[in-house]
């Protein structure tokens, strides 16, 4: 019997096939299960997404996804009653896979679809840890596309985005860093694992945008690009003097300067507009020198931060799901089921 209540969640924005099953309850949103396939591994090699490949793997891992979800929750795949899929941002083709087997599914069901936005997700997925949002919070979602700074008056009506990324998001930068030291993709986790033993305060590199003449015009927007390239050339003028390079001392200065730059300028946003809650998510939250200063700088503001579980951070159905129940919540009408996916569909927009 179908339960219009069970939201099914499918991501595929990027390498991770993600497939989850939610409750919409008035209060809060239950969880039941959340299921990911990676592709990241194929990856590897290339030192990189490559949307091909991505694509591929998210085909082949649909159905089992699906399956394993259903079976894990104890649900019958005639008892959901909506079907939410990222719609964008994301790569085309692995957007492509996830919306085709979402459109089939809610046909197949008789089911409404909604198409939701990734981004948004990444924040939203906080409401199945830590119950939902309170009137007004601010989010800070970073990844390896995306560092957003979204003021949140309402989780589907009400998204201002306050700043964004003008070149390397966080994520992609650490990426390109640790393609720089050498280290296996993805750089994230292995730059984090070596600043953990460094000196964050060993090498002085610049922080973006954080001149007084970008306060008019770039106060809440990030830029990673030229610490990236303080990096390079740092690490090239020791080599090129035969010097030994400290990994753990550039890792450590290197997230030190990133982590600084996020938290500032979102503590200043809350500020400005008189939050009390942040909520920090996607990828690069499992960052522990950005969640580590996060929580430190919050608590000195009087500022409640909430940060996911690092299982819901990386791309994962839960988001998908969440955003989705979100929607239930407040009787969105469905998406048409001829939906086209948008690569870099905007942020005000939650839902198609």
């Amino acid at each position: 019997m179908r339960d219009a209540a069970l939201v099914l969640g499918i991501e595929t924005s990027c390498d991770e096939t993600g497939v989850a099953l939610a409750r919409v309850h008035d209060d809060r949103t239950e969880l039941l299960v959340d299921a990911v396939a990676s592709s990241v591994d194929e990856h590897a090699r290339f030192g990189g997404i490559i949307p091909e490949i991505a694509s591929r793997a998210h085909l082949e891992a649909m159905v089992p996804t699906v399956q394993r979800a259903l079976a894990e929750a104890d649900v019958d795949l005639g008892q959901v009653g909506t079907v939410a899929v990222t719609a964008g941002p994301g790569l085309v083709g692995p957007l492509t896979v996830g919306t085709s087997a979402a459109k089939a599914l809610a046909l197949a069901l008789d089911v409404p679809l909604l198409g939701v936005n990734h981004v948004i997700g990444h924040a939203v997925v906080d409401e199945v840890v830590h119950g939902l949002f309170p009137e007004r919070v601010m989010a800070l979602v970073v990844s390896g596309g995306h560092s957003s700074l979204l003021l949140v008056d309402d989780a589907v009506h009400g998204v201002t985005e306050l700043g964004s990324t003008l070149d390397d998001a966080a994520g992609e930068a650490f990426d390109k860093v640790g393609r720089l030291l050498g280290l296996p993709y993805p750089g994230g986790p292995h730059i984090d694992r070596l600043a953990r033993a460094g000196d964050p305060r060993a090498i002085r590199f610049p922080r973006g945008l954080t001149a007084p003449k970008d306060q008019e015009k770039h106060a809440y927007d990030f830029s990673f690009s030229g610490l990236k390239t303080a990096v390079a050339r740092w690490v090239e003028a020791r080599q090129d003097a035969g010097e030994e390079i400290p990994l753990e001392d550039v890792a450590a200065s290197f997230a030190d300067a990133v982590a600084d730059v996020l938290t500032a300028k979102t503590i200043a946003a809350c500020r400005r507009h008189d939050v009390g809650t942040l909520v920090i998510g996607g990828g690069f939250s499992a960052n522990s020198q950005l969640r580590e200063m996060a929580t430190q700088r919050c608590a000195e503001a009087g500022i409640d931060v909430r940060i996911p579980p690092i299982r819901y951070c990386t791309d994962n159905g839960a988001m998908i799901a969440a955003l989705g129940a979100a929607a239930v919540r407040r009787g969105v009408p469905a998406s048409p089921l001829d939906l086209a996916v948008d690569s870099s569909m905007p942020l005000t927009q939650v839902v198609l």
